[in-house]
């Protein structure tokens, strides 16, 4: 096994002053870093080899809550699916009539239809949970459904005869516990699948995070699918940790009867996948690192991610009614990603991360406050028991002397950011030297070493600040603004790379705000701001029943114009609030 020593590479943040035009931004770029000028200063930043134009020309409400949280591109019949876990089902959606013409109101007109795929629901006499991810490839759709009881496998479930517009099941692949996410690799000789195996309710079982390894030949799946594990990694924890990876678990304590004794293997849940045909990237979202597994050999490395210094950004950590920026030594965001995807520059991969961020708290079912304390619980509320979290507040930490922490209590001005537990305690005396909170409200683009060669500091507070005042860092249900500011802000969490023309460009979508941002990603070593777009009617109070438009980009999909049933490239979204699946059409200005 190899380790990977992370370290922070500072990044200045890019100034853009932005304007909104339908739902366009232009504005000046400044420099990344050391890597080099983004743009020439006072020039519009948006030069005509790079700018886009975004409309929305096709937009489905396949449900409520839950619904289109996954969203995959059949090309050759022009068909969107998506994942509906509110109902269990795929929902399919026609493009094949999409024209070019702009829905007239975007936030709540539907000029989609969708159908549905019914899933079974048990394999193998395993009863089975909820769908939680898609992917498509050719003739051939893998499906992602974990057991219905914690304690079983999930399965890998695939239907052929997309080719002829009529999907029908083919067969099923036992994988890892609580498989999360599946993807092809491109060439389409195997499937991939990440087994996250989040503990129980009460954290008394708590099974392995995996990968599985599914191949494919002349179109049909193997029977059985390779595990690949982490339990070699089980003495590296030290190490890992100085990698500025991250661990928490109710370790040392009894829940229930049950001694609790994670093992690295057991805490590390993987998140999410990309992948060439040799090589799997997998994000360790709540464990802060990515895992590299050569698909030959079935071998594994991991990276850790380190920790961005929120001295150097600008971030608003207080929830006020008021855009209310500071910088602040002694805090840290740790990067956390949730997606994760790759492109190329000089025969090179290089990675791009939607650094979300991701507290761990888990509740089991109690009688009351005495049985809860009993069971090993930590508080009681309203019959719930809470076994386990790693989340506090920045005032609430109990600073070391002379410490950074102190002096960044001292000010007040984050005092009720949820930060780690898990993290700033260097000799475990319960005093703490610095806070750690959760995401960096960013992307980042790594090397394949694990080196940060891009992160976008603090651009995408400071561009939603600009363009909706107070109504920035809105949560994802109900517009209310400033109600992130304290909890991981716009929360990145949706990422895809596409090229077009001469250019590849990052798209990410952030979860509460509901917002992508655009950035030219062509040379890793240049990467420039573009564009930001939202389909969001921010009038203050308004909610998700009542026509508020597209919350919680859940999943980004890339469609190149020569796949588009319409001529021109397409970015389709899957948001998972509103359950609308959106689809913007992508041409050069």
């Amino acid at each position: 096994m190899t380790y990977h020593h992370i370290f922070k590479k500072s990044v200045l943040a890019v100034m853009v002053l932005a304007t909104l035009s339908g739902c366009s931004l232009s504005g000046d770029d400044g420099e990344p870093g050391p890597q080099g000028e983004q743009g020439i200063p006072g020039e519009d930043g948006q030069s005509a080899s790079n700018a886009l134009l975004f409309d929305i020309v096709g937009r489905a409400k396949i449900g409520g809550v839950g619904a289109a949280e996954i969203v995959q591109y059949h090309s050759a019949t022009h068909t969107v699916y998506a994942t509906n876990s509110a109902d269990g089902t795929i929902s399919v959606i026609s493009l094949a009539e999409l024209t070019t013409e702009a829905l007239e109101s975007p936030t709540s007109d539907a000029n989609l239809a969708a159908t549905a795929i019914t899933l079974p629901e048990e394999v193998d006499g395993v009863a089975l949970g909820g769908l939680t991810s898609i992917a498509v490839k050719g003739d051939l759709m893998a499906v992602a459904i974990p057991a219905a009881a914690k304690s079983d496998d999930g399965f890998v479930l695939f239907y052929n005869g997309l080719d002829s517009a009529s999907p029908t099941f083919l067969s099923s692949v036992q994988v890892g516990n609580l498989p999360d996410m599946v993807t092809f690799t491109p060439d389409g000789n195997n499937v991939l699948s990440a087994n996250e195996g989040e503990p129980s309710s009460d954290y008394t079982l708590d099974p392995e995070g995996s990968i599985s390894v599914i191949a494919i030949a002349e179109g049909v799946p193997a029977e059985t699918a390779s595990q690949v594990t982490f339990t070699d990694f089980n003495d590296a924890k030290t190490e890992l940790l100085a990698q500025g990876m991250h661990f928490p678990n109710p370790s040392g304590r009894t829940i229930k009867g049950t001694a609790i004794a994670t093992t690295v293997a057991q805490d590390l849940e993987p998140e999410y996948i990309s992948a060439t045909d040799t090589k799997a990237y997998v994000t360790l979202q709540e464990n802060n690192g990515i895992a590299v597994i050569d698909l030959e050999t079935l071998s594994v490395s991991i990276m850790g991610l380190g920790v961005k210094d929120w001295g150097e950004y600008s971030i608003d950590a207080q929830e006020e009614g008021s855009v209310s920026f500071g910088k602040y030594p002694g805090l840290y965001g740790i990067y956390m990603p949730d997606t994760i995807a790759h492109t190329q520059w000089k025969g090179a991969a290089f990675l791009l991360t939607a650094n979300e961020g991701d507290a761990r708290e888990y509740w089991f079912e109690s009688a009351d406050e005495a049985s809860c304390i009993s069971d090993g619980g930590l508080e009681f509320d309203d019959g719930e028991c809470l076994a386990y979290i790693d989340e506090t507040k920045v005032e609430d930490l109990t600073a070391a002397a002379n410490s950074p922490l102190n002096d960044l209590q001292a000010i007040g001005e984050a005092d009720d950011l949820r930060v780690s537990i898990a993290m700033g305690d260097e000799n475990s005396d319960g005093e703490y030297d610095a806070a750690y909170s959760y995401g960096a409200r960013s992307f980042s683009v790594w090397d394949q070493n694990g080196q940060l060669i891009f992160d976008s500091g603090d651009d995408f507070e400071r561009i939603t600040a600009s363009i909706h005042g107070t109504a920035f860092n809105n949560g994802d249900e109900e517009n209310e603004g400033d109600s992130r500011s304290e909890n991981k802000g716009p929360e990145p969490e949706a990422l895809t790379v596409g090229t077009f023309g001469e250019n590849t460009y990052a798209f990410i979508g952030t979860e509460r705000m509901g917002g992508i941002f655009v950035y030219d990603v062509t040379n890793p070593y240049s990467v420039s701001f573009v564009d930001y777009i939202i389909n969001r009617d921010l009038t203050e109070g308004l909610s998700e029943e009542g026509g508020i438009g597209d919350l919680a980009p859940e999943s980004l999909l890339f469609v190149p114009a020569e796949e588009s049933p319409n001529g021109n490239a397409l970015l389709v979204v899957g948001n998972e609030i509103s359950g609308s699946v959106s689809v913007w059409q992508v041409q050069r200005q």
